[in-house]
């Protein structure tokens, strides 16, 4: 049977911007998808958030980057088809799209809920990264000495969600006894860790990547019950740039989002 032509693999015409060097500058891009299978859904993106991994892959820090990139994995919209299997969704639901991608369903991992562990999942955008003073559960690294040695010995848990080198041994004195440090960032660096302060109050380190398919929508429900919202800088596509800048430089203070239903093509 011949190869098909790239044309009829990828039928269905889409537009995005893109970064097509290691410079990270985005431009409109036109591009191509293939067909809605039998287990896809198709949806209309509605608005896409930046995250920091996004500037990471746009200039290939990861060195993994292949261009032209159209980045952004932190995606809402509203379903336009869906294949002849999918059962769970219909035309019209608003539907969010995370970074999971590909994961075999059959091993160990995928059976315990943890599609992110599977040796055959794509996690193509795996870490955030949050630039600005770090707090910690009302301890900041702004805090005079008097007020951390009164927070010290008073969490239960503290969530490390710092992806760059930095002291957690400060960290690890806050925590009670039988206190668990949780790591969630993604430092480049190995972090000094001093096991004797561990040992005295049976502290724990652990860490944790994303969650699975399920403890995701877990998150989501509780979310939506309980009105929980996030703090956003909702953008036009065209100021992509300039927030990516502003992102670089950590001026930020919240998520940027991107309006993409009412300003993508505007910007083009």
């Amino acid at each position: 049977m011949a190869a098909k032509s790239p044309e009829e693999e990828h039928p269905v015409k889409a537009f995005g911007w893109a970064a097509r060097d290691p410079s990270g500058v985005l431009s409109p891009f036109n591009f191509s998808r293939r067909a809605t299978a039998d287990n896809d859904v198709r949806f209309k993106v509605l608005y896409c958030g930046i995250c920091h991994t996004d500037l990471h892959f746009i200039k290939n820090e990861f060195g993994t980057s292949t261009y032209p990139i159209v980045p952004g994995h932190e995606i809402v919209g509203v379903v336009t088809e869906v294949g002849s299997k999918v059962t769970k969704f219909k035309v019209g639901d608003k539907v969010g799209v995370g970074c999971l991608v590909g994961s075999c369903g059959s091993c160990e991992n995928c059976f315990d809920d943890l599609e992110n562990y599977c040796p055959e999942m794509i996690l193509t955008y795996a870490y955030t990264y949050y630039d600005g003073t770090m707090t910690y559960g009302g301890y900041s690294n702004e805090m005079v000495a008097s007020d951390r040695f009164a927070a010290t010995c008073t969490l239960d848990g503290i969530i490390d969600t710092v992806s760059a080198p930095h002291p957690i041994m400060p960290l690890i004195d806050l925590l009670k006894s039988h206190g668990k440090l949780v790591m969630v960032g993604a430092p480049d660096k190995p972090l000094e860790l001093s096991i004797f302060p561990l040992l005295m109050g049976r502290k724990m380190v652990a860490g944790s990547g994303i969650g699975g398919l399920k403890e995701t929508q877990e998150m989501i429900d509780f979310a939506a019950k309980h009105n929980i919202t996030a703090d956003i800088e909702v953008i036009p596509m065209d100021y992509v740039n300039t927030a990516l800048e502003r992102l670089q430089k950590g001026d930020v203070r919240y998520r940027f989002v991107i309006d993409v239903a009412k300003t993508l093509s505007v910007a083009v």
